[in-house]
This record gives structure tokens, C-alpha cells and sequence, in this order.
């Protein structure tokens, strides 16, 4: 007889997340993906002034905010004729590329690594051969040393002694599926509190262009920050300076640390290239901090193309990559709390979509959402492309990338299906979304180095300081009703921003969200969305108060669910409350 289960919330990710799920025998049957707030922001943007919008969607996201401001400074540009300077486009790639490799190497060591590493375990490691494990893995990382070791060892060793486990909290230590010796335990953890300091570094460069993190400062037209490599008011030399020194240590990281521990770690647990399995259809426009707006899919704003087009792969046949076509995009809202003006069982493209919240279900605290009458048990819409639920992210980046021939991407992918005697479409796993996200990181962190930053100084030599298109800036230079759209690939996938301007205001806003194409739910004809599909059908839950199993998976995705939104009159009191129980 099936049994219910609800995970709620699903810990380690950015936002809440509560799945249920059916099992039989040790195995999951069947399963409901269900983002339990609303976000809003959609209606928030409505009425506004079309410059004033990033920083309002930049709240999207508490972890990933940037990219959201770029996306609508993106599609606002588009629909007014904003065509910003070669400079502030190659500021918003180096942004949007920092901001990526910090969200790729938070997610594996301190919200993913901790369902593979027993971090309890590493107090029984051995230093010395800590050291001696770490080269077997060809781990070059600078911090690796004996010293090092036994340090860490020793710290968590107090930790332990205390009886408060700290940051390790509430991790289910005690579960018989953790595989890896003493010494990788010592060594991942040892990594993560290095990963700490490391992260830094990287979302440093959003501090020196935008002013701030996590909300750096955008501009409809350029960048905020101006240039003068002689003046300290400016970006100037010194800062310059600081940034090719902290790209440098990007690329160590990821190179010397980051990969050679999520080889090693795929590597113990390479039953779960056959376990995690999404939908076989996978969306990319490019390589990751790929930018195109409007329809335009020739040419990318962004630099250059990599050689890798926009594309999908469509049902499982990885020997292809079709061309992409942004008006097969529908979301739909059959299993959603929203309603539609047509009929809640039609698709809505993005350009002319409806947030309208309509929630249904029932008040907290409740015991289980799916199978209610109305078939409704989330906020997230179910987007599909041509009808199919699709992945999107840093897997389908790197299956298109891979499939399309690219150099770097195909060395680095055929040496890790060498090493584990397995096929690309094993990819589609809850292993290798893993391993993507840290073959991508390598790639990313290349072209940064190599390619963004390189060009940016190239420019500032022949003069070229300027950040700002200000003839489209006054409202009288807009045409009177306009749309506009931009696609970008971001750390956890495809993000689109769709306006509509109409009289110099915001007549309509939509965002499909990396999340979304994955969170959603079931769509007319009963599909599943890639979280829900990914568990269904046979995957393992051993003990389902210890539902490990389970947060493999999901945090193989990189959850960034929808963050609260805070309404204040301009008294600033509190509009509406939403308590959770």
C-alpha cells in the first residue's frame, strides 16, 4: 500500500519548497512539486516607470539578484530602442559571470556537498592521508596540507564535543547511505569553510560596478559607475588592478578545487547517473551569461557566441539541437493557484501572460495539498515548451554546448564519461546536474578570465570609457505602446523578462524563471514538471524521516524559489502579512 510523505520545507535551497510525495517498498511512486508563496512582483511592476524596474525585480531572488535587474534593464532597452555601449554591456557579462560562479560554488559546498559528505565522519579522518586522498583526486588546491587538515579536524572536533553541530545542523548524519572514507569527509569539509572565504572574491567585482551586493545598481541604457582609471571617485586602476587578481582566483578555485571534488564525489555515488531522471527536453540560448534580446537570436549582446546557438533538445535525442523559437514558450496554470482571463487550461505566451493569484487551497496548517478537487497545490506556473516540460539550467547549457561541438565543453565532458563508463544521456541525472554545474563553472570561469575582461581592458586602452546610451533616457524619445523581452542564461537556467509600455508606464510585466520551468507543476495533459518527474517512478527513500534520497535531487537543480514580498504604504505600514504555521 502507498504511503504519503511530505518534505516540508526542503532545507539548503534559496526560498521555500515542500514536496510530497507517494511510496511504496522503499521506492517513490509518484510526486507533487509545490512552491508554497507567492511571489507577486509581477503586479507589483504594473503602473511603474519602465526605467525604475530592476530594482524591483531584482528582489525576485534574495541569491540571484543581479541577473534579474540585467534581464529587465535588457527587455525595458528593447522595447524603447536603448542600444547600450560595447563597455557597459561587457560590465553587465562580467557581473552576470561573477555572480554565476559565486551561486555555482555556494550551491555545491555549502548547500548541495553536505547530502554526499558526512561531515560528522571527518573527525575520524587522518590528516596525513587527508592529504595523500587529495592528490589521488588530483586536487592541486593551494590550502590542501597536513597543517590545514588538522586544524579543521581539531575544530570540528570541539564542534562535536560541544554538542551544537553549528552550521551542520539538522543534517541526518546518521543516514546508511553515505559512501565516502573519512579523509574526502575531512577534505570536503576542509573545502567548505575554504569556499566560505573564497565566495568573496568573486562577488566582490559585483561591489566595485554596482555599489552594493546582493543589489548591485543597474542603469535602462548602460551602467551606473563611471570610469576614469586616474580619479578614486571611479573605477579606476586600482580596482581594475583588484579584479584581475580576484578573476585569478576564480579560476584556481574552480579549477583546482571545485572540479576535482565533484569528479571524486560523482565518482562514489555513480548509481546516481541512473537515478534523477527529468524530462528529456532540454532549453539553453548559449553557454552560461548568454544574453539576447528581443527576437533577434543571430547575434547576442552578450560576448560572443561560443560557436553554441540557441537551442533545444527534444525528447531524448541527444544528437541534435534544434533551433529555438521564444513563441513555443506557454506557461500554463492547471495545478496552479492563479486564474486566466481565457480559461485556466490554456497556455499564455510570456509576452502577453497574467499573474492573477487565485489560491484555493486550504488554510495552515494542512496535512496534504496534492488531489485536491481543483487539481491546484503551488504558486508556479508550469511553462512548456511546445507542449513539453523542459530542463533548463547548467546541464542543458552543457548538452547543447556539447551536442553543438564546443571545444572546451566536449574535452572536458568526454573525460568524465571516460572516467565513469557512462553514456550523455546518463546525464540526465541527479549526478549529472551535478557534474554540469561544475564542467560549466571551468568554462565560465575561462571566458571570464580570458575573453570578458581581457576585451574590457583592451577597450579602456584605446579610450573607450564610455558606460551610457542617454538618447533614449527621456521619456519623450519612447515610442507610445512598445514590448520588449530578453533572454539570459543565469546560474540555475534560461531566464526571460517580457514588458509591455504603454503611455511611458508599465502595462505589463512577466518573468519565467529558471525555477519555474523546473518547480511547476502538472499542466493540462497531466505532465509532470522536471522536479516532480525526476522523482517519480522508482526513485529510492530508504527512511522517510531521513529523506536524503530526496534532497539529492532536488538540490541537483539548485532550488531558488520565490522569496517573500513585503508591501508598505507610504507610511510604511505593513499592507498585507502572510503567517506561516
Amino acid at each position: 500500500m502507498a504511503e504519503r510523505i511530505v518534505v516540508d520545507p526542503i532545507t539548503r535551497i534559496e526560498g521555500h519548497l515542500r514536496i510530497e510525495l507517494e511510496t511504496e517498498n522503499d521506492k517513490i511512486t509518484d510526486a507533487w512539486s509545490e512552491t508554497t508563496q507567492y511571489r507577486g512582483i509581477e503586479d507589483i511592476c504594473r503602473g511603474r516607470d519602465p526605467r525604475d524596474v530592476w530594482a524591483f525585480v531584482g528582489r525576485i531572488c534574495g541569491v540571484c539578484t543581479a541577473v534579474h535587474s540585467i534581464a529587465s534593464v535588457h527587455a525595458v532597452e528593447d522595447a524603447i530602442g536603448s542600444r547600450p555601449p560595447e563597455q557597459a554591456q561587457l560590465i553587465r557579462d562580467m557581473v552576470l559571470s561573477s555572480q554565476e560562479l559565486h551561486d555555482h560554488v555556494v550551491h555545491f559546498y555549502h548547500l548541495h556537498a553536505l547530502d554526499w559528505v558526512n561531515v560528522v565522519a571527518a573527525a575520524e579522518a587522518d590528516p596525513k592521508k587527508t592529504v595523500e586522498f587529495a592528490q589521488s583526486i588530483g586536487s592541486k588546491w593551494k590550502l590542501n596540507s597536513e597543517e590545514k587538515f588538522t586544524q579543521v579536524k581539531n575544530t570540528l572536533q570541539e564542534i562535536l564535543d560541544s554538542g551544537q553541530l553549528s552550521v551542520f545542523t539538522n543534517g541526518y548524519w546518521e543516514h546508511p547511505d553515505y559512501r565516502l572514507p573519512p579523509e574526502a569527509n575531512l577534505m570536503a569539509v576542509s573545502h567548505y569553510l575554504d569556499a566560505l572565504q573564497f565566495q568573496r572574491s568573486i562577488i566582490r567585482i559585483n561591489t566595485v560596478f554596482g555599489g552594493k551586493t546582493p543589489h548591485p545598481n543597474f542603469l535602462v541604457g548602460g551602467m551606473a559607475c563611471s570610469i576614469d582609471t586616474e580619479k578614486s571617485e571611479t573605477v579606476n586602476q586600482v580596482q581594475i588592478d583588484k579584479i584581475r587578481q580576484w578573476i585569478e582566483e576564480i579560476h584556481e578555485f574552480v579549477n583546482d578545487c571545485y572540479l576535482p571534488d565533484a569528479l571524486a564525489i560523482m565518482g562514489v555515488y555513480k548509481d546516481y547517473f541512473d537515478i534523477g531522471a527529468a524530462a528529456p527536453n532540454f532549453l539553453a540560448v548559449g553557454m552560461a551569461g548568454t544574453a539576447y534580446v528581443g527576437h533577434d537570436l543571430d547575434q547576442p549582446v552578450s560576448l560572443g557566441d561560443d560557436g553554441v546557438r540557441p537551442g533545444v533538445i527534444l525528447d531524448g535525442d541527444y544528437s541534435k539541437v534544434h533551433p529555438l523559437d521564444p513563441d513555443l514558450i506557454k506557461e500554463y496554470i492547471s495545478s496552479a493557484w492563479f486564474t486566466y482571463e481565457e480559461g485556466n487550461d490554456v497556455g499564455l505566451h510570456p509576452s502577453v501572460g497574467e499573474t492573477t493569484a487565485n489560491y484555493t487551497g486550504p488554510e495552515p496548517p494542512y496535512e496534504w495539498l496534492a488531489h485536491a478537487d481543483d487539481g491546484r497545490y503551488t504558486f508556479s506556473k508550469a511553462p512548456r515548451y511546445d507542449g513539453r516540460p523542459t530542463q533548463v539550467g547548467p546541464i542543458s547549457r552543457v548538452l547543447s554546448a556539447y551536442i553543438q561541438g564546443h571545444k572546451r565543453t566536449k574535452e572536458l565532458v568526454d573525460s568524465a564519461l571516460k572516467k565513469y563508463d557512462i553514456k550523455v544521456s546518463q546525464l540526465n541525472s541527479t549526478a549529472g546536474r551535478t557534474l554540469a554545474r561544475a564542467v560549466e563553472s571551468v568554462t565560465a570561469s575561462e571566458k571570464l578570465r580570458d575573453e570578458i575582461f581581457p576585451k574590457f581592458i583592451d577597450n579602456l586602452r584605446n579610450g573607450d570609457f564610455d558606460v551610457f546610451d542617454k538618447t533614449r533616457w527621456e521619456p519623450s524619445s519612447w515610442p507610445e505602446e512598445a514590448d520588449g523581452f530578453a533572454i539570459v542564461e543565469v546560474a540555475r537556467g534560461c531566464l526571460s523578462h517580457w514588458v509591455t509600455v504603454k503611455d511611458k508606464k508599465v502595462a505589463n510585466y512577466q518573468a519565467v524563471v529558471p525555477t519555474t520551468w523546473l518547480a511547476g507543476g502538472r499542466d493540462p495533459e497531466g505532465n509532470r514538471g522536471p522536479y516532480e518527474e525526476s522523482l517519480a517512478g522508482g526513485h529510492p527513500l530508504v527512511d522517510p524521516k531521513q529523506p536524503l534520497e530526496v534532497l539529492r535531487t532536488i538540490h541537483s537543480f539548485d532550488p531558488c524559489m520565490a522569496c517573500g514580498v513585503h508591501l508598505l504604504d507610504p507610511e510604511g505600514n505593513e499592507i498585507f502579512q502572510v503567517m506561516t504555521e
